[in-house]
């Protein structure tokens, strides 16, 4: 809805960036707040929640490309304009995953037990990602007639003005906060090693793949089938979660 907040000389700041810094500093401070209730070093934990928010931003701009390469063949310059839109959160997640993965183990920290402190994190730092989506008009919804229809009118706007859209991003950040409120009050409980983590994939590869049928940005037809390319992570992620979870849970010795 505002996409640019203000302009100082040749400065601007761009609503987008700014909630994603802002979910960065609530997630890195609450992942803290975490690692001094189960003793993980919080030192550690800050560097790993910096690797992480530059392998997401990444990882998110890699897969956006990929799936848009037509365009980025034509102007691979315009792959570094992030301020512009464009970044597809499953390329985040995947190489989120396993660079935090290599992490953990160099810092021989236990990684069930790791990813479980840092997933409600990722899901409050999505809640406030998303709200600068809706901000910037990224990420915008099909056409709606629906009472809660939004019509963007800035002109610096992503997504298509004039016109009531699917507000898809408030329906993802009300979702992940859904999530975030499961994972954070549930975070005491006890239970297998790698419970929240899973948790997290199976609640929102399900609400994502839901999301996306109400979705009017170009969503990718690299498998097609009448899905989006993301339907198909989604699908796959959420297999991944129960087979895991099952094996996590049934086993006799829980790794850490």
């Amino acid at each position: 809805m505002i996409p640019i907040l203000f302009t100082i000389g040749g400065f601007t700041v761009h609503s987008y960036g700014l909630f994603i810094t802002a979910g960065f500093l609530m997630g890195t401070g609450l992942a803290i707040k975490e690692a001094h209730r189960t003793g993980i070093p919080t030192e550690k934990i800050l560097d790993l929640s910096f690797f992480l928010i530059l392998s997401a931003i990444l990882g998110s701009r890699l897969l956006y490309a990929i799936l848009n390469y037509p365009h980025y063949l034509e102007h691979p310059l315009a792959f570094f304009k992030v301020w512009e839109g464009g970044l597809v959160f499953y390329g985040g997640m995947i190489l989120s995953f396993l660079i935090g993965r290599w992490y953990i183990g160099k810092q021989k920290l236990p990684f069930w037990k790791t990813a479980d402190l840092m997933v409600p994190s990722v899901a409050i730092g999505q809640v406030l990602g998303r709200l600068g989506c809706f901000a910037a008009g990224c990420c915008f919804g099909q056409p709606s007639l629906w009472p809660w229809g939004v019509t963007f009118n800035h002109p610096e706007s992503l997504a298509p003005t004039g016109i009531p859209l699917h507000p898809t991003q408030l329906y993802e950040a009300l979702i992940t906060l859904v999530i975030f409120l499961i994972l954070w009050f549930r975070r005491k409980k006890p239970g297998f090693p790698g419970r929240a983590l899973l948790t997290y994939f199976f609640l929102y590869g399900v609400g994502r793949w839901a999301i996306e049928f109400f979705r009017g940005d170009n969503r990718g037809a690299i498998l097609g089938g009448g899905w989006s390319d993301t339907q198909y992570i989604s699908l796959l992620l959420v297999l991944f979660s129960i087979i895991l979870g099952y094996y996590l849970k049934n086993r006799k010795t829980w790794a850490t």
